[in-house]
């Protein structure tokens, strides 16, 4: 298994596996109430994680650095993305626009990288920010002003950006944390961290919804536990380690245009012309974004 995971293969499974997260939500949501399935999904990936910790490494680290360092990153990377993205599309959203949306995320971290880590936003880049807000503007204005082929819901879009900063923001955090906890044990607190915050809302909100424990609800958690919680995000943060925090972000553009192919297929979603122009022009401005920090790593020491 080990042999699989390499610089060169290890991007292409981060993308199958991270787009097949939207269509899992989007089989598996109309089961449960979306706080409550993040949750259930959190509580079982923590206890699985640390079972793979202590069967690896022999031991599981609880200090209060791994553990603060890691309920930081977890709230991010997982409870706000997580969050934003399950109630947008119990709300409504599709699983391809969710993605599109998401996939701003390397525009994001770029800008914040330059705050952060000192890396210069240049013409290029800012024409890329241009092109890739033009190019969700063209898919999501439409849909919002009831004028395209489906409203999008604004509770729904609301959500799903707020799972874009929260997910921009757990990728920084992680590049700068990720490095002095490790790996295992350091998931598996940022789970508990999202549990324990998922389970709160869903007390506090979901109190009188109840879950569907049919054969559809428990192939889509046992998926986003097993491919996304743990085989992605290790993948994930494997990457973060090797690389900058923006050429793996860059990873993302290359998400919705496979997620809306599978939800084509396993939901009906149509990929109407606007759409699938607005998706290419967003990719392009996303490309502009990334290229020049990917040619900057290949020519550096």
């Amino acid at each position: 298994m080990r042999g699989l995971i390499t610089t060169r293969t290890a991007p292409v499974l981060f993308v199958l596996l991270w787009s097949t997260g939207f269509t899992g939500i989007r089989y598996g949501i109309p089961y449960a109430p979306p706080f409550t399935f993040i949750a259930i999904r959190m509580a079982f990936a923590s206890v699985l994680l640390a079972l793979i910790s202590l069967a690896i490494t022999r031991h599981f680290k609880y200090d209060k650095a791994t553990i603060g360092k890691s309920t930081l990153v977890g709230l991010t990377i997982h409870g706000a993305y997580l969050g934003g993205c399950f109630y947008g599309v119990k709300q409504g959203m599709p699983a391809g626009i969710t993605a599109l949306i998401c996939s701003l995320q390397p525009v994001l971290v770029s800008i914040f990288s330059s705050f952060f880590f000192g890396e210069k936003l240049t013409p290029r880049k800012w024409l890329g920010l241009g092109l890739g807000l033009a190019g969700l503007i063209l898919v999501i204005a439409p849909k919002l002003e009831g004028s395209g082929d489906q409203v999008l819901p604004t509770a729904g879009v609301i959500a799903v950006f707020i799972a874009l900063l929260g997910g921009t923001s757990g990728t920084l955090l992680q590049k700068k944390f990720g490095s002095g906890v490790e790996v295992l044990s350091g998931t598996s607190w940022q789970y508990v961290a999202t549990g324990i915050l998922m389970g709160s809302l869903a007390f506090i909100f979901e109190g009188d919804q109840s879950i569907t424990w049919n054969a559809s609800f428990i192939f889509s958690l046992t998926w986003l536990i097993v491919a996304l919680s743990i085989g992605a995000i290790l993948i994930l943060y494997y990457l973060l380690a090797r690389s900058s925090a923006s050429s793996v972000s860059s990873l993302y553009y290359l998400v919705p245009a496979v997620t809306a192919v599978e939800a084509y297929f396993l939901f009906g979603e149509k990929i109407g012309l606007v759409t699938a122009v607005g998706t290419l022009v967003t990719i392009a401005g996303v490309a502009l974004v990334v290229r020049q920090g990917r040619a900057r790593e290949a020519t550096s020491p």
